[in-house]
């Protein structure tokens, strides 16, 4: 059962589960492909996680960069991004982890995970660097057509 709540969506914890805790929570917006947009991703980010009571600082950094990139490098005019913050908790284990989507619309233009080191000079192209020094994993998904999703994920232990 879903229930749609200004913006967050609360979605059951799986059954497997053998702890009583709050469900998972997700936030989706979508934003124009704009510098105001990427703006808003990254504040709507904080106070969204602030409001849920967990940490923000890492997460909306991590959002700041995905959000560039997706108005820098996949934007298509007339087209916006789509911004994903789900709150999980593995089945496993009680370690909550903040998974950060960023969707746009150039499929065709993927992000090198081993992208070159850029010189001193070069005022761009540190944005991925970023993302995966802040983040425990992070990547990419093709489709549907003709969009991308990339992807991040920060568990809570180790960013508390």
């Amino acid at each position: 059962m879903n229930h749609e709540i200004s913006g967050q969506r609360l979605l059951p914890r799986p059954a497997a589960a053998t702890h009583a805790a709050e469900p998972a929570r997700q936030f989706r917006v979508q934003l124009s492909a704009t510098r105001r947009g990427a703006r808003l991703a990254r504040l709507l980010t904080t106070e969204q996680l602030r409001s849920w009571g967990l940490p923000f600082e890492t997460p909306a950094q991590i959002v700041a960069e995905l959000a560039a990139n997706a108005i820098s490098h996949g934007r298509v005019p007339g087209r916006d991004f789509r911004l994903t913050v789900t709150v999980k908790r593995s089945a496993d284990a009680e370690i909550d982890t903040i998974r950060i989507e960023v969707i746009d619309a150039r499929s065709e233009r993927l992000p090198v995970p081993e992208a070159q080191q850029p010189t001193a000079e070069q005022e761009s192209g540190r944005g991925l660097l970023l993302v995966a020094a802040f983040a425990d994993r992070w990547g990419t998904v093709s489709g549907p057509p003709p969009c991308k999703t990339v992807w991040a994920e920060c568990d809570l232990s180790t960013h508390a």
